[in-house]
This record gives C-alpha cells, sequence and structure tokens, in this order.
C-alpha cells in the first residue's frame, strides 16, 4: 500500500505546473528602466499564459483605451453571435451616413457611396484587423449602444474597464476619450479570457484570434522588435494629436504573444504623456515587449 501512495504521489506532483516566477527582478527592473528614460505616464501588465506567472506597473491605473475598447466590443458582438441573434454572414445595409467623413474608416475608403450591404464578418474584420471607426459605431447600434458592450465585459468578471461612448462621439469631444477607460490588469484579464477560448465559442473565438492576428495597425508597437515572423494577436489604440497643446492622449498595444519555444504571454502597455511624440511611445511599448520576449526565452 505504501508504495501505492508514494506512486500516486509522485503522479500527482508531476502535473503540478512549475511554480518558478517567470518574471524576475531582473525583468522588473529592466521595464523600470525603460519607464523612467521614458518619463510619460505608462501602465503594464504582464501574464505568463502557461505558469500564470504576473507583472505589473500602474496595473490599476485607468488609460483611456481608444480603438483598444473594439477588442471587447468584438467579443460582446461574437457573444450575440453564439447566442444566435446573430450571423456573421448575415448582411447589414450600411447607408451614406454610417461612413462618416474625417476619421479612420477603410470600409468608407472602399464603398465611399454607401448603400451597400456588407456581412457581419466584414464589418468585425474591419473594425478589429484595420481599426476602422465607422465599423465600430455600425457594431455599437447593432448591439444597442456602448452600454450594452460595458455590461457583458462586467458579466464575463472584468470590472476594470468603463465603455461609455462610440467614436463619433469621442471625436465630437476630446475630453470624451477618458471616459472609455481601461485598466492594465483588467485588459490582461479579457485577454486571458481569450486565450483560454472558455467565453466564446470555438469558433468565435478562433475568428476573433485571427483577425487580431491579421491587425497590421501598429507594427512598431508590440511587435516592433520581435522577429518578424512572431504571431501577435493584438489590438492597438491611439489618439491622436490636439492642436492647442500637442497633447497625445493615449498610444496602446495589448495582445497575445507567441514565442518561439511555443510558449504565450499577454501583455498590456497604455501609454499617456504630454509629447506629441508618438514614435517615442510605440518604441516604449516596443522595448518593453521585447524585455519581456528575451526574459521569457530564458526561463
Amino acid at each position: 500500500m505504501k508504495y501505492l501512495i508514494l506512486f500516486a504521489s509522485v503522479v500527482f506532483l508531476s502535473f503540478i505546473p512549475n511554480s518558478t516566477p517567470v518574471y524576475k527582478d531582473e525583468l522588473r527592473q529592466k521595464i523600470k528602466i525603460i519607464l523612467d528614460e521614458f518619463g510619460g505616464d505608462v501602465g503594464v501588465a504582464l501574464l505568463d499564459l502557461e505558469t500564470r506567472d504576473t507583472l505589473s506597473f500602474n496595473g490599476r491605473s485607468h488609460h483611456a483605451m481608444q480603438s483598444v475598447y473594439k477588442f471587447p466590443l468584438a467579443m460582446a458582438v461574437l457573444h450575440q453571435v453564439d447566442k444566435g441573434k446573430f450571423s456573421l454572414d448575415q448582411k447589414i445595409h450600411v447607408t451614406k451616413k454610417d461612413l462618416l467623413p474625417n476619421t479612420w474608416s477603410p470600409l468608407r475608403e472602399k464603398y465611399p457611396n454607401g448603400e451597400v450591404d456588407l456581412t457581419l464578418r466584414e464589418i468585425l474584420s474591419a473594425t478589429v484587423s484595420e481599426s476602422d471607426n465607422n465599423g465600430c459605431d455600425i457594431l455599437f447600434r447593432l448591439l444597442g449602444g456602448p452600454k450594452k458592450v460595458n455590461a457583458y465585459i462586467h458579466s464575463l468578471g472584468v470590472k476594470g474597464i468603463a465603455i461609455v461612448a462610440t467614436e463619433e462621439q469621442m471625436h465630437a469631444d476630446w475630453k470624451v476619450q477618458f471616459t472609455n477607460w481601461g485598466e492594465p490588469k483588467a485588459l490582461v484579464q479579457l485577454l486571458d479570457l481569450l486565450y483560454q477560448g472558455k467565453t466564446l465559442s470555438k469558433s468565435s473565438n478562433d475568428f476573433l484570434m485571427k483577425i487580431m492576428q491579421d491587425t497590421y495597425t501598429g507594427p512598431d508597437r508590440i511587435r516592433g522588435l520581435l522577429p518578424a515572423e512572431t504571431v501577435v494577436a493584438h489590438k492597438t489604440g491611439s489618439s491622436g494629436n490636439i492642436d492647442e497643446t500637442g497633447e497625445m492622449a493615449a498610444t496602446n498595444d495589448i495582445g497575445i504573444v507567441t514565442l518561439t519555444n511555443g510558449r504565450h504571454f499577454a501583455i498590456v502597455v497604455l501609454v499617456a504623456h504630454k509629447s506629441a511624440d508618438q514614435d517615442r511611445s510605440a518604441r516604449v511599448i516596443a522595448e518593453v515587449t521585447k524585455a519581456v520576449w528575451d526574459n521569457s526565452l530564458e526561463q
């Protein structure tokens, strides 16, 4: 009997995940140096998706999400697809009035006169992969407004996110963007739900991962210093400049990175500052990500 007990103990122990911290003091110090040299207001949250080790800087600070919020919006839409309320292949009539000028919109460039029936799949892809602002607001109207999306995300247990305004509303008033805020730790939690695949159906989860991997905006952020072939499922967000002061409210990127050893980490870097140098802000995101990449491969 004692041998059976010993054997069972060995088997049990063999299934306990490696509890050795991945994000050690050296990484924390390296990221601190990067952030100190930049001098802006930066929120960082990391999660090793295999070991569950975490690390954060200003993890509960509130940052304007800008287009990052198109990721939780997509989750909310796909939840309704899973419930049978919508279908990715259903047609949505898009009018010329839906395609507002003076905003980023590849859909408007493709269909300048509107009056076209587009599949939900195409609108979702444009909203996430190309960060289309008009597509974003079409989806908000489809769901019944930002409050519906906010309520769904909170129902998942992710409380540190506020989604209250559309892209049109943000464009009308500079201050409105700050009402759509996210905490780095909360956004990492949402990425973790996507990675685990327990919130959406497999088909919806796979679709969202694909359109996030297809995101080509922000090659100088999370992707900036990683090998070109790295698989990254991410969503960027940027505020643009305000002419009067040159203030840049947000340069963001959040995503799931696949390491060359097959492991994964979720990363959120949200940058707010008083400088109009978006290139420098993007570089901070790239430097933080590369530090995590190097540290993770050393484990």
